[in-house]
């Protein structure tokens, strides 16, 4: 038997009638204006009352006119307001009603996302839940048609959302929406100057700047922040008002916002952010890869004499390699891999990074024994720079491979707890990417045949400075800087 879920505030928060639900609807619409520019990935909505926030939620809406026929599915998360959850609560239902018909629940979708252990089916939870419902009526009429992942979220961390709306993140076909309304009950200019800071948030997709008390989805709005930062989009913000503002008293207001988050040009912005990396990366390793590959060979030094890397104060060099960037060190001998071992994100300064990754090469590296003091002789060091990680969208292996740059791209990849990363030097002994991916599954652990849903792969630049590169046979043993 088909399971709908029934619509809980029809005839209170919005029309029970369907003619006057759509022509409401349609109303706050044409007041939005005709969009301009590209459709956006994501929306941030308010879901209160249509008399209070639906002019504002449209004017989100109406960005979605140019994808009406594109957009074929809606991963819809809001705040529970009536039954606590823990994490994510999926319903369980074939199709959500409203006044205007029947959405139908995306189950394959819904089912890529519940081996996390964030997601559950609770539905319960979306019985009485307004938070997604209100949000409905608007892509009835906006879009042509499209399936529904609706989730509630309850208590848990932003990076667990997040992790879901990765999942689901898909491509022009998926549109995120995130509903949240902002303030509760302060006086109207109080609510005025909160919300003013939960806009700038929004804004510099900081998820730290959102506390309690700023929206009451929050937890979803930190999970899209967090996604949106990852994925370099860039955040419009539509409108921002209260209750005030448009159908209640100034007493105790009740703060909404409106914010669409825009996928860049991807091929333009990426080639560009490429082009100025490599080129200032290049630069601080002509200027500095001595002094860091001196500082790698001391911290391995230190680490034989006295078992842990050396101890380095960024203050002390200059600001281009104090500042914070990741890196990884290798070591060879002979040819042959000795160590390799570094950090996918910038945390730390960089000296700071060359000095702890190039001790944990020779010591730490689970492939190899620690390194001895007669192997310093003869042995290669090398530093790679790494360049900000990008997601890489695809539909399987074969689309996933086809879109891999040999000689260019470094590779992250990740599925079931289990991840792996070569750098674009790996190219050199592996320059056919079937092979390349075989390879990076099983340092990952996975078999070569090895995929899933949940398969993930992010790419990015890497500039290199070996010992190699020093002038004259110049050596690094035994220098200090």
């Amino acid at each position: 038997m088909t399971s709908v879920r029934q619509p809980a505030v029809a005839g209170a928060f919005y029309p029970g009638d369907a003619k006057e639900l759509d022509a409401t609807v349609r109303s706050y619409l044409a007041q939005a204006g005709e969009p301009t520019g590209p459709a956006p990935k994501a929306v941030i909505a308010p879901h209160a009352g249509y008399i209070y926030s639906g002019q504002v939620a449209a004017s989100a809406y109406a960005r979605l006119k140019p994808a009406r026929q594109s957009i074929r599915r809606v991963v819809l998360l809001g705040p529970c307001h009536r039954l606590p959850v823990r994490g994510l609560a999926l319903s369980g239902a074939d199709a959500f009603l409203t006044p205007l018909g029947e959405v139908p629940v995306d189950r394959e979708a819904g089912g890529a996302i519940l081996d996390l252990p964030q997601v559950e089916v609770f539905d319960d939870s979306h019985a009485k839940e307004h938070s997604l419902e209100v949000q409905l009526p608007f892509l009835q009429v906006v879009l042509e048609g499209f399936t529904l992942v609706p989730l509630i979220v309850g208590q848990t961390r932003g990076a667990k959302v997040a992790e879901v709306i990765e999942r689901l993140w898909g491509g022009p076909e998926t549109l995120i929406v995130i509903s949240s309304d902002l303030s509760h009950y302060l006086d109207y200019d109080s609510a005025r100057r909160l919300d003013g800071v939960t806009c700038r948030a929004i804004e510099n997709l900081d998820p730290a700047g959102i506390g309690q008390d700023q929206a009451c989805g929050r937890v979803p709005v930190w999970g899209m922040l967090m996604s949106a930062k990852r994925r370099g989009l860039k955040v419009d913000t539509l409108d921002v008002c209260n209750s005030g503002d448009t159908a209640g008293t100034r007493e105790r207001v009740v703060g909404y916002g409106s914010w669409i988050f825009l996928e860049a040009d991807d091929d333009a912005s990426e080639r560009d952010g490429e082009e100025a990396f490599a080129k200032e990366t290049r630069r601080l390793l002509a200027d500095h890869g001595p002094t860091l590959l001196r500082l790698a060979a001391a911290s391995i030094e230190h680490g034989l004499a006295f078992g842990k890397p050396r101890t380095v104060n960024a203050a002390e060099y200059p600001a281009d390699i104090g500042r914070r960037a990741a890196c990884f060190v290798t070591l060879k001998r002979d040819g042959k891999l000795r160590g390799c071992i570094g950090s996918t994100e910038p945390h730390r300064s960089l000296v700071v990074d060359v000095a702890e990754n190039a001790f944990s090469s020779a010591f730490k590296d689970r492939r190899f024994k620690p390194l001895t003091k007669r192997e310093l002789q003869g042995l290669a060091l090398s530093i790679s720079v790494l360049g900000d990680s990008q997601p890489m969208a695809f539909t399987d292996e074969a689309d996933l491979l086809a879109q891999l740059r040999p000689g260019v791209d470094g590779l992250i990849i990740e599925d079931q707890g289990h991840r792996a990363l070569f750098l674009p030097s790996v190219w050199e002994l592996l320059p056919e990417p079937g092979k390349f991916m075989a390879n990076l599954k099983a340092k990952a652990g996975m078999a070569a045949n090895h995929w899933s849903g949940g398969f993930k792969a992010w790419r990015f630049a890497a500039e290199e400075f070996s010992t190699d590169d020093l002038a004259g046979g110049e050596t690094v043993w035994g220098q200090r800087r």
